[in-house]
């Protein structure tokens, strides 16, 4: 493809194969998602409580709140240490962080339902109290999901996949909800349309939520895997790689993450090629995990343009959903945002090769209309 430059010679017996593209898993214990947008607040049309308890955000709850202007405001406990970046995906981007104390902070979901209380001030020193209980005896029929997160970013630095198992909307009937923000209460949103026979609310919750953040843009050299010829699979600190060999040279066949509970795999097909074999290819990816939570599918494509390589990934059959009954097939085939967004979004990335002739990356993502 390139001139060597000064890169060191290897050991005939192993090659290198450079990997472009990267998989970051957030640990979250439980999500639940409150919208008011018909009866919206002056600053707030939704929020969206979230619970942690890990090494890297820390134990707590935080309270997202979804703004009229597309932006999004985190109100977070003290005993969690959250990351700005991760919050610049959501919506139009991150306006403000807040650590504040919640006088209440609960959210429990049983077989029988959710139950969340929460009390807090918000930067205008106003309280916001939000409560709801369900008391339906009638047995929740969770399923996976792909939340439609990533529909409403303007600018994303990566695609943000957050599958939610057992995933479930508040049922209407013998349920207590409460949204007061300033003493003024709002009407929450309702689904258009039954599940399960049943009138629900557009409250919805994941007791097991995960959250993949899928080729962050870079700026960076490229990194690479160091093979014995005939490597069919190697594990680095937090990734699992299955290689395919082809006229002796190595190609990712997939990658693999764990996020301790549920696993997440990229597939290419055709196997994608180093980047340094010297032709343009295309082919086709999958994003995987649970079947429940369905997969995203698209093509990606490498072009050789002089001593520079440029690669396309676009996830252009957006998400396929495996409905497991007739009111799922018709939610999806009435809310098309919940498939269609992932294929707005667009990967591009740079490759070439620096004075020292290592390989460097530079990535970025668009959207479509």
């Amino acid at each position: 493809m390139m001139e060597a430059g000064d890169e060191s010679q290897e050991d005939a017996s192993t090659q290198r194969l450079h990997i472009p593209f990267s998989m970051d898993i957030d640990p979250m214990e439980k999500l639940l998602l409150i919208n008011f947008e018909k009866d919206p607040d002056s600053l707030y049309i939704g929020f969206e409580p979230q619970v942690f308890d890990d090494d890297i955000n820390g134990k707590g709850h935080s309270v997202i709140g979804w703004r009229v202007d597309g932006k999004v405001d985190v109100y977070h406990q003290s005993s969690l240490d959250l990351d700005k970046r991760k919050y610049d995906i959501a919506g139009k981007g991150l306006a403000n962080m807040v650590e504040t104390v919640m006088e209440k902070a609960d959210f429990h979901v049983s077989k029988n339902g959710v139950k969340a209380s929460y009390k807090f001030k918000d930067m205008e020193n106003r309280d916001i109290r939000l409560n709801i209980t369900e008391r339906n005896d009638k047995k929740r029929k969770p399923f996976g999901l792909l939340a439609p997160m990533g529909s409403v970013a303007e600018n994303p630095s990566a695609l943000p996949l957050v599958l939610l198992h057992d995933f479930y909307f508040v049922r209407k009937r013998k349920t207590s909800i409460s949204i007061s923000i300033a003493g003024k209460s709002h009407r929450p949103d309702e689904l258009p349309i039954p599940i399960d026979f049943t009138k629900m609310l557009f409250t919805r919750y994941s007791p097991d939520p995960l959250i993949l953040t899928f080729n962050r843009e870079a700026d960076e050299l490229l990194p690479y895997l160091e093979l014995r010829t005939g490597t069919e699979e190697i594990s680095t600190e937090d990734l699992c790689y299955s290689i395919e060999w082809v006229s002796g040279k190595p190609r990712i066949k997939s990658m693999e993450k764990s996020s301790g509970k549920h696993v997440i795999k990229l597939n290419f097909d055709p196997s994608f090629p180093d980047i340094e074999e010297d032709s343009s290819f295309e082919g086709e990816f999958e994003i995987v995990g649970d079947p429940s939570t369905g997969k995203i599918r698209g093509e990606y494509k490498v072009e050789k343009k002089g001593n520079c390589l440029d690669l396309q990934m676009i996830p252009s059959y957006g998400w396929i959903p495996k409905p497991d009954r007739p009111s799922l097939k018709m939610l999806y085939a009435v809310a098309k945002i919940f498939k269609r967004w992932p294929s707005t979004y667009r990967w591009t990335a740079k490759i070439t090769r620096n004075k020292s002739g290592e390989l460097y990356m530079r990535s970025t993502w668009k959207r479509s209309k």
